[in-house]
Order: C-alpha cells, then structure tokens, then sequence
C-alpha cells in the first residue's frame, strides 16, 4: 500500500482506499491476485494497469448510456501529495457514490454457479431454463442474475429479482436491470467482433448526485469471464483471460485453500500477466504500452 500522504479508508484483495476530499475517492488497483478468496504472494505484473485501463475504456463507451463515478486518470488532478509515479496508470480519481448494496450481474452463457444449479435442478437463479443445456452453452438471451454484497470473509448469495426489489426499491431495482442487460449487450457485441466472448460479468453501481452511475471496475477480466470465440466448445470450460494459470496450477497442489499460499513459480505469473494484457489489447485495439504508467 503507497504512502499517499491521503486518509486509508480501506484495502481490498485488490484495490487500496483513499479519501482525496471533496466527496472524491482514490481507488489505486494493486497487481495482487487472489484465488479461492486467498491473496497470493506474488503480483501479476501491470495487472492493476489492465484493469484501470480497461475500465476507463469502457466508461468512455457507455458514456452516452450511463454516467460513471470516474473524475480523472491523471496524476496531475490528484492532490499533491499523492502524485507518485508509482500509482500511475493504476488509479482512478472517483466521486464518492453511495454504492447500490447489490451486484448488478448479466449472465449471458451458462457456466460458473450458474451451471452447477442448473445441472442440479434445471434452474438457474431460480428460475426454469430450457431442458438440454450443456456446460457453457449460450443462453436464448442475456439474463439479469443479482446477488447480494457479502460481508468480509462470506460469499455473495445469488438472489431473485423480487429480493433485489426488496432491498432497493422497484424502480431502482428496474433501472438497475435494464441498463445492465443493455451494457452487456453493447460489450458482448463490440467484443465478439474481436473475438472474445464475455460469458457473464458483474456491475457495480451507485448514486451520485441523484443520478445512477457506473462504478468501480467494468467488464474487466477480474469482473468478468472473457473467453476466446475460437476456443469455446460447448459441453466444456472455454479457457479463460484471466488468473486461470494460476487457479490451474494450484489445483494441481495439496494445498487446502486457506492462507498461506503456496508460492507461484514465474512462469505461472507470467502466463497469467501475459492474459490480462491481451485482454485489455484485444478488446480495446489499444497498446497497454500507450496506458500511463508502462
């Protein structure tokens, strides 16, 4: 965590905390990388550059659809004391939003927890889906899935449209779904043109202002299963742009999945750095090189 001469206010898996005043947020994205909810020790590198990189493209494209809680990605717009040059490309200066206590998720192939209901009960969320579906399978449309926020330490749990109302309201909870189907429309589209496909991802949003924006990440591969067009068979787990080196190589340890870790030789880290890179180059038809902070 840098010494930002700025108020700590929390530290994730991922992501560092800060107050920059105003009613405005530091959000500095570490290259830590977790799995099965343990921190490992060794960081993926220019990953938390991926991320930022990525969200602030895809703020820039929803722009005309949906605000978004980002300010600036620029050193210079930060209060002095935290302009580091270690933070750049890695940071977003963001209005302070009174965050919505749910996850916004769009599912539009089944696969994850998803999958696992659906061959148990033939369900998903709930809900009846059509008889007949193999793992990985496209869904006859994108589909709104919520789940609450957990607590440190807990996991989400995957909630019904009607609890989504419950908790945050109908109008609120309508807007919510509607803009996040359409916003997974718009991507899944742009990405598939360039070959990849997003399986599902998880929106967070929030107020500002009255308004509902888009926060934190946005179809990141963190937030996100992207996964090759080329690749992806259904009846089978499409490899994935992400931290799958490093979950596949610890599945091949006797390792119980609590801390401590168990070390990652490099050429897992880096198999897992060089995903996250072309990720964010493919999707984008942008140079991480380009992004500050290279």
């Amino acid at each position: 965590m840098a010494d930002l001469g700025l108020p700590h206010i929390y530290s994730g898996k991922v992501r560092d905390i800060y107050d920059a005043g105003d009613g405005r947020l530091l959000m500095v994205t570490s290259d830590r990388i977790s799995a099965f909810d343990v921190v490992m020790d060794e960081p993926v590198p220019d990953k938390g550059r991926v991320l930022t990189a990525m969200s602030a493209f895809w703020f820039e494209q929803f722009a005309d659809r949906i605000g978004s809680h980002l300010i600036s990605t620029d050193l210079a717009d930060l209060p002095e004391s935290a302009r580091k040059p270690e933070i750049a490309g890695r940071f977003m200066l963001c209005n302070r939003a009174e965050m919505l206590p749910i996850e916004c998720i769009v599912r539009g192939y089944i696969t994850g927890s998803a999958w696992k209901e659906y061959r148990t009960s033939g369900t998903m969320h709930g809900a009846d889906l059509p008889a007949g579906l193999k793992e990985s399978d496209r869904l006859p449309e994108p589909v709104f899935t919520p789940s609450t926020k957990a607590e440190v330490g807990d996991h989400d749990e995957n909630i019904s449209f009607d609890k989504a109302i419950s908790i945050i309201g109908e109008e609120l909870a309508n807007k919510a779904r509607d803009l996040s189907l359409a916003l997974y429309s718009a991507g899944a589209e742009l990405a598939a043109e360039r070959g990849i496909i997003i399986a599902d991802t998880k929106f967070e949003m929030g107020i500002v202002n009255g308004e509902l924006v888009l926060a934190d990440e946005v179809l990141t591969p963190d937030s996100s299963r992207f996964w090759p067009a080329d690749e992806w068979v259904p009846g089978t787990t499409p490899p994935s742009f992400d931290k799958q080196p490093v979950r596949d190589y610890l599945d091949t340890l006797d390792w119980n999945k609590q801390a401590p870790p168990p070390a990652l030789p490099p050429e897992v880290v880096d198999a897992s750095a060089i995903r996250y890179r072309e990720a964010y180059e493919r999707i984008t038809h942008r140079s991480l090189a380009d992004w500050p902070g290279a």
